[in-house]
């Protein structure tokens, strides 16, 4: 649980494994998840490293697995997913894996090709079908034509012959009774057939018009069943067209012009009786291929389902290999060849569960030799490493997104699991919101389990997910202080009836606009309200608003002073765990005596007002004698003393005695840290410096003046100095430290006013929320609730279902989102600016499970 607070100690150490046992041992410190690995090759290429072959064979199979996976999505079959995480397998079984995946993968392609092979054969086939079907109709008006027009020639000459006189001579009567057989052969034209894609079919027209010039003349029909295209599976809709032509030439340039449509021909006899044989036997070969494609899918499908039961987890498998590569191409090599030498950072606490690791990794692996462990003295900065739960792990994730602590430094994620929620509860305080969001959490809540072995790929689905206890605190919290505000869906909750005594009617108070509940009278008040806000400023239109501003604002102020005191207060918790002895002194004493003073002083002074001034009391504790604290604290600060009351009114002066004394005698002290932070800690330094630079050579304990100067008095001489840790300004110039305590000193001067004002964004973004909901309930729900009868129940069905979905997008979604923003800023910037740095880098370790949470095989490394 400690860690929870301050991040986990952790050390550098170097690791020794005998070359036969490195495989096991990492793949149990990868199951472990606690080390982090070094890159100790930094300038070697990647592919010069000692285990690149077996990365590189571990692509290959990875690439097969894939293929097959995209083979199985595409039949839509189901991938069994046990949850369970085999163990990585040794690298002789490497050899079976890839036995396994070569046999699955040439099957699987031979039979994608044979059934590519007869499907594109099926295609021909349907589409001759097609052509031999729709071309009749074609042939058959060609034939009625040609009988027209031979008709039509022989009128011709017996009437010439009549007109003329002179009788026809043997030529003439042998072509009459040739006629119908030689005018069928010489003038028919040439035709060819084919189909082509439907969205082809204007331009290819135009095409064939103006490459030969009309002698064309196309006839097309639409084939209404889509095809399926062989290559890629998709359903495509084509056309049959029958192109009529006479001469070689036209010939030649139609057969071009259908190539570059990539239209396809087939042969189509003229006979009608050619046809109909060839229609039959196209239909007698679609039926055996028929048989042949369903043959071959069970096939496909009975590889497919068998690769599907253990896909999961030969993915998990090769993945693990491959990280375990990964990981020992980052080890160097001893001079014998024979062991492997790394170097890890490992939390101090896990050392034993570490070693016990790396024991069971030796005796898998069959080796003799034990690893060794060794701690090692570095002064780089080692990585911050929280351990965090399911439930603490959002709230880490929101401290780690503003920047990762440095070693050691407090972290804020405990804190936060608190103060976050109540925040937002403030902004968002509605128990009807508040309730649907607390819903929503519980609901992720409880299926998490499942949820979870989902595993989607939607973003913002995984960021609700992931926040899943966040959402919930969040709307527990709105519920609570929902009924602070007595506000729900923007009405109250008559729980405990009102302490408002009134002499007027109901019809009055509903309908008089104007009315206004003046609580100075002792019949109107009786006295004070159980929880939260008494029902009756519901209907209190004229001085509402008045009221919870004054109440929302003060409340704002009030949480966002004590927020940045606690901020303050978690920086002397750094100094003192660094010894940081100079940053005490000189930076957390004058920035609580400046908060306190001004900001903190303000707070009392509402309270003290909350307490001393009611409408009930008489002069000089009513409610007119009230002073502003706005304008009392503005006074103290320009040092303009209060105003005195008017004449003959009773009321005082100051709210407390000694209050005109003891404010100048703040604002001077305050006014004196500013200084105290600005120049204290530089110049100290300086001094220190100073004294350290002319120390004298000191004899020590034995008296022996060849040690030199006194170890002790060197170590607190570079305490008092610079401190320790993460306050050390040994190396920094002098210049630099005044112009960086200059920075920080005008930033935590101007800030704590800018930031006492940000708070106020609690109070804004309560009233706007409230007056929303307030909005969306007068101007869409009342509408339904105003209609009486039959009429009015449909016409209510319909407004709350509209109002339904207006609230849970705007009010609860995008409300929601607007004050989760403005929460979070108010800790990144307001808070956590007091007392955290945030200038440490995450600790990633090596751990199988992470990697097979990102759905990545690549294993973080500095490759």
């Amino acid at each position: 649980m400690g860690s929870l607070f301050r991040s986990e100690e952790m050390t550098l150490c170097q690791l020794f494994l005998q070359s036969e046992a490195a495989y096991a041992c990492v793949s149990e410190l990868g199951e472990l998840g606690l080390v982090q690995f070094r890159d100790l090759n930094p300038d070697v290429n990647a592919f010069q490293r000692k285990f690149v072959n077996e990365v590189r064979r571990c692509d290959e199979m990875e690439r097969k697995l894939r293929y097959l996976e995209k083979e199985i999505k595409k039949d839509g079959i189901p991938m069994l997913d046990t949850g369970e995480s085999p163990e990585a397998p040794q690298p002789r079984e490497m050899i079976d894996l890839e036995a396994t995946f070569e046999k699955l993968e040439n099957e699987l392609r031979e039979v994608n090709q044979n059934a590519e092979a007869l499907k594109r054969n099926f295609l021909e086939l349907t589409e001759l079908k097609h052509i031999l079907r729709k071309t009749q109709v074609f042939f058959d008006e060609q034939e009625v034509g040609l009988n027209t027009t031979t008709e039509s020639m022989t009128r011709a000459l017996i009437t010439d012959e009549a007109r003329t006189g002179h009788s026809m001579g043997p030529v003439q009567l042998g072509f009459l009774e040739k006629s119908r057989e030689q005018l069928t052969e010489d003038y028919l034209p040439c035709f060819v057939a084919g189909v082509i894609l439907r969205e082809r079919l204007p331009a290819f027209e135009r095409m064939l018009w103006r490459a030969c010039r009309g002698n064309v003349f196309l006839r097309q029909a639409m084939i209404e069943a889509p095809l399926e295209d062989p290559s890629n599976g998709d359903q495509v809709y084509k056309s049959v067209f029958i192109i009529f032509f006479q001469g070689d030439q036209l010939k030649t340039r139609v057969k071009k012009i259908c190539e570059g449509f990539r239209a396809t021909l087939y042969p189509c006899p003229e006979a009608p009786a050619d046809r109909r044989e060839m229609a039959m036997g196209v239909m007698t070969r679609i039926e055996d291929l028929n048989t042949v494609l369903g043959q071959t899918q069970d096939h496909r499908h009975r590889v497919l389902v068998a690769a599907a039961k253990n896909l999961k987890n030969w993915f998990i498998k090769v993945r693990k290999i491959k990280a375990i590569y990964h990981t020992l191409n980052l080890f160097n090599l001893d001079v014998t060849q024979k062991c492997l030498i790394a170097e890890c950072w490992v939390p101090v606490l896990d050392i034993e569960t570490i070693q016990l690791s790396l024991r069971r990794g030796t005796e898998r692996s069959g080796s003799s030799v034990p690893p060794i462990l060794n701690r090692m003295q570095t002064f780089e900065n080692p990585p911050t490493y929280n351990r965090t739960n399911k439930f603490t792990k959002a709230f880490q994730a929101l401290i780690d997104a503003y920047g990762v602590a440095t070693y050691r430094e407090m972290n804020p994620a405990p804190y936060t699991i608190i103060t976050f929620p109540f925040l937002f509860a403030v902004m968002f305080g509605d128990f009807g919101h508040g309730m649907i969001m607390a819903l929503f959490g519980l609901w992720m809540i409880r299926k998490e389990k499942g949820l979870a072995a989902q595993k989607t790929d939607n973003e913002i689905w995984n960021i609700f997910f992931g926040g899943r206890y966040i959402i919930f605190l969040m709307g527990v919290f709105s519920m609570y202080t929902g009924l602070i505000y007595n506000d729900m869906f923007s009405k109250s909750l008559n729980i405990f009836g009102t302490n408002w005594k009134i002499n007027y009617n109901v019809s009055t108070v509903m309908t008089n606009k104007d009315l206004q509940l003046n609580p100075d009278g002792k019949d109107y008040l009786q006295y004070p309200y159980p929880f939260g806000i008494d029902p009756i400023w519901q209907v209190a239109t004229g001085n509402k608003i008045i009221f919870m501003n004054a109440y929302k604002m003060k409340i704002s102020i009030i949480l966002g002073v004590i927020h940045m005191i606690f901020g303050v207060a978690m920086s002397y918790q750094n100094h003192k765990y660094f010894k940081n002895h100079v940053a005490v002194v000189y930076e957390f004493i004058p920035q609580v005596i400046f908060l306190v003073l001004l900001f903190f002083y303000m707070v009392l002074l509402m309270f003290i007002k909350w307490n001393r001034y009611a409408a009930n009391n008489p002069a000089p504790y009513s409610a007119y004698c009230a002073p502003s604290i706005l304008i009392t604290f503005i006074n103290m600060v320009l040092f303009k003393g209060q105003p005195e009351p008017p004449q003959n009114t009773g009321c005082y002066q100051y709210i407390y005695s000694g209050q005109g004394f003891f404010e100048p005698l703040f604002v001077l002290i305050a006014l004196v840290c500013v200084p105290w932070m600005l120049l204290g800690k530089p110049l100290h330094i300086k001094k220190q410096r100073k004294i350290a630079n002319i120390q004298s050579i000191q004899v020590v304990g034995n008296g022996d003046p060849e040690t030199g100067l006194n170890p002790d008095s060197i170590v607190s001489t570079a305490a008092e100095a610079g401190g320790h840790g993460a306050g050390s300004h040994d190396n920094e110039e002098m210049s630099e430290i005044f112009i960086h305590q200059g920075i920080h000193t005008i930033e935590y001067v101007l800030g704590s006013i800018s930031h006492t004002a940000s708070y106020l964004r609690l109070w804004a973004l309560s009233l706007a929320h409230a007056q929303l909901a307030d909005v969306l309930w007068s101007m869409v729900l009342s509408i339904g609730l105003k209609q009486e009868g039959w009429l009015g129940g449909v016409m209510l069905w319909v407004v709350f279902s509209i109002w339904a979905v207006l609230t849970v997008s705007i009010l609860v979604l995008m409300e929601g989102l607007s004050a989760f923003l403005h929460t979070l800023r108010l800790h990144w910037v307001e808070f956590q600016s007091k007392f955290y740095a945030g200038q440490g880098y995450a600790f990633q370790p090596f751990s199988f499970d992470v990697m097979l949470d990102t759905g990545s095989s690549e294993v973080a490394s500095s490759e």
